[in-house]
């Protein structure tokens, strides 16, 4: 298999860190999430040297836990929101159209107009998913790539939604948004086209001290120390963000999901909002899952304790979404129905909106950039929808900062497996995989015929096979069974499928150990 400049793995770290011990660099980002990989993207692309420095795993903090959503924001419609709102649409239409139409696909909401409540709110919701097509066409996205709102009767609903309770509705509202297939994939598609650009991707590598031109780290491999030297620093650590700039006021929002399996919803096609009572324009998503699943959230909670790597899902979070969700189904969920659940905690920043003391559903989700001469350029706060604009602001101010001219190139600019529709379809390589990895299929499905144990399923009811763990350990820097079932595959959503793939990802560690090892001996 051909090594590609994109790789990230344990060469590419051994090689990175060699190059920053012996150079300053133009830029130093710190955090590998999200907004960090698209800083480093978009600074790299402009023709600037770049290290990105993590202090764990690529997506392992809030980019990894999202909703899977790239929504041009009707919430923020609802909430008078404007300019959140159409950066939203537009940064969407820069993401199906050209940066990532191989991992972004549309999926269908359903707005249930209840029997129950008052008629102006089904006027409204109609009203709200005019105004959010129109802002669509305004963005220049085409309705073939997302189609045009629709009316629905009550048994259209039912057909799209079967766990609604469909007599109790008028009708139903269809409008249409993006779903990623996969939050970590998108992060790892951004670092990696970065690495393909020339930037060094350093993960396992903890910022323990932050100045305006200078990195202080430590390897947490190793233990041994990192000292980083550069031009400008850009502190892009989300929920971590204030340590590097105290001035800074993060809130951490937890938002919770819950897993459930499709065929407990009757394998629904689109999916489906509920309001939350005495929240206006406040909902709970039920998102079906291409992988046969379906995620319920999400919650909006300060929680200044949590771990942002692994925040922990309160009882009264899983109630919450249940007591919400089971307002609209025929037959309510109960916890046994609940496979499993995940959180991620997102970093608000009050500056940002002056929402006061309001809680976090309230803070906007617009972003923070922080430029004061003499301490690190922060950006902080946003939504995974928005990245790419973030990005751009916080290298606008790199480029000031040095005295540069340097346009931002990534509206344009496609992601590693990025291709047109037609060329996607035309992929010799199975859909599932295409759907993951884009024109990089092919390459995943050629590890199959490296070893027998890469070609089956890792266990009996699942499609995935050891060739993606592979290819997760040699091109997107997996190091760990964590790293693999956790945000290679996400298999670790559901705890019990996790357990049955677990033997399976520590022997294909082991033979990617020892096929590296191999490979060494021959240079």
């Amino acid at each position: 298999m051909t090594v590609n400049a994109s790789w990230i793995n344990e060469a590419s770290r051994r090689r990175s860190l060699e190059h920053v011990g012996a150079r300053t660099v133009d830029v130093v980002v710190v955090g590998g999430g999200i907004t960090g990989a698209g800083v480093a993207l978009d600074a790299v692309s402009r023709g600037l040297s770049v290290v990105l420095v993590e202090s764990c795993d690529l997506a392992s903090g809030t980019s990894g836990y999202s909703s899977k959503l790239i929504h041009g924001g009707l919430r923020y419609l609802a909430k008078m929101d404007f300019q959140v709102a159409w950066e939203s649409a537009v940064e969407r239409r820069w993401l199906m159209g050209r940066i990532a139409p191989h991992l972004v696909h549309p999926l269908g909401f359903v707005i249930p107009d209840a029997r129950s409540a008052a008629a102006w709110e089904g006027l409204a919701a109609g009203a709200g998913v005019v105004i959010y097509d129109v802002l669509r066409r305004l963005s220049g996205l085409s309705s073939k790539v997302l189609p045009r709102p629709q009316l629905l009767s009550r048994q259209a609903v039912g057909a799209l939604v079967p766990a609604l309770d469909e007599k109790a509705l008028r009708r139903g509202y269809l409008y249409w948004d993006g779903q990623v297939i996969d939050d970590a994939r998108l992060v790892l598609g951004v670092a990696r086209t970065a690495a393909g650009l020339g930037a060094h991707i350093l993960r396992d590598v903890r910022a323990t001290a932050v100045t305006a031109q200078r990195v202080n780290a430590i390897d947490t491999r190793t233990g041994a120390p990192v000292h980083i030297r550069a031009r400008t620093v850009v502190n892009a650590a989300g929920v971590w963000a204030a340590d590097f700039e105290p001035k800074l006021r993060v809130t951490p929002s937890r938002g919770t999901h819950l897993v459930v399996r499709a065929q407990r919803l009757g394998n629904p096609h689109a999916a489906h909002t509920v309001a939350v009572p005495g929240h206006f324009g406040r909902y709970v998503f039920v998102l079906p899952q291409p992988t046969g699943v379906v995620f319920i959230g999400l919650t909006d909670d300060e929680d200044y304790q949590g771990d942002g790597h692994h925040p922990q899902v309160p009882e009264h979070d899983v109630d919450f979404l249940l007591d919400i969700v089971n307002t609209t189904l025929s037959v309510p969920l109960t916890r046994a129905d609940v496979v499993g659940s995940f959180a991620g905690l997102r970093p608000l920043v009050q500056g940002a909106s002056g929402a006061g003391g309001r809680g976090t559903a309230d803070v906007s989700r617009r972003h923070l950039i922080r430029d004061v001469p003499g301490s690190p350029i922060t950006v902080v706060g946003g939504k995974m929808t928005t990245y790419r604009r973030m990005a751009e602001d916080a290298v606008d101010a790199v480029v000031s900062r040095l005295g540069l001219k340097l346009p931002c190139r990534t509206k344009s600019l496609p992601l590693v497996g990025a291709a047109s529709a037609k060329e996607l379809q035309d992929i010799d390589a199975p859909a599932r995989l295409v759907a993951k990895y884009g024109t990089e299929a092919p390459e995943v499905q050629k590890l199959g015929r490296v070893n027998p144990l890469l070609a089956e399923p890792l266990f009996s009811g699942t499609d995935i096979t050891g060739a993606e763990l592979m290819f997760g350990i040699l091109a997107e820097g997996a190091d760990t069974v964590e790293d693999l079932l956790e945000r290679r595959t996400r298999l670790a959503f559901i705890p019990t499928d996790e357990a049955r793939a677990c033997a399976a990802a520590k022997q294909i560690l082991a033979l990617a150990l020892s096929l590296s090892t191999v490979e060494e001996s021959a240079t």
